[in-house]
């Protein structure tokens, strides 16, 4: 009997020492499955949708993303209804022409990681697919406050209309 629970004892023992790695090796393969599986489908061609509406897919974390044009440059963002305004980090905003010496950071704002400092900037033009707004608002978050950009209501409020059914979401200007 003692035998056979000191046996139990010292399995139990040997496979508890084990799960950190086996929970390491379970995360890696996660990792790279994440990597490697293609990004979110962004706006669909031109011709699959009517001029002045752009179609955005959901991506597999439930997001709708795309490659907006922001002053004329390629910008990879997520649609945030949730955010008043478009929303961009320092790295992005000097890309776009904003130099981050002249930007002032004196307004706090609340973003899901707590309060920050910002800037506010005006975008002359913001593009996805064939809808083309112009003169919209933003603010500049620091990179570490901020690692993508986010479309806000500033510029979903420009257009006539926008829908959100069956894993798309309908941008019409």
């Amino acid at each position: 009997m003692f035998a056979r629970t000191l046996f139990t004892v010292m399995m139990l023992a040997l496979s508890a020492s084990q799960w950190p790695t086996i929970a390491e090796k379970v995360q890696a393969m996660l990792d790279e499955r994440e990597t490697t599986e293609p990004a979110a489908v962004v706006a669909k061609p031109a011709a699959a949708v009517p001029s002045g509406q752009t179609v955005l897919t959901m991506g597999r974390h439930g997001h709708y993303s795309g490659t907006f044009k922001m002053n004329g440059k390629p910008v990879d963002a997520m649609v945030d209804t949730g955010a008043s305004r478009v929303a961009m980090n320092v790295s992005t905003a000097r890309r776009l022409g904003f130099s981050p010496a002249a930007l002032d950071f004196r307004y706090q704002v609340r973003t899901a990681n707590g309060v920050t400092k910002a800037a506010h900037v005006t975008l002359d033009r913001v593009e996805i697919g064939s809808i083309r707004v112009r003169n919209v608002e933003a603010v500049v978050l620091g990179d570490e406050a901020l690692s993508s950009t986010l479309v806000g209501m500033s510029f979903m409020t420009k257009l006539r209309s926008y829908t959100a059914e069956k894993r798309t979401l309908r941008m019409i200007q």
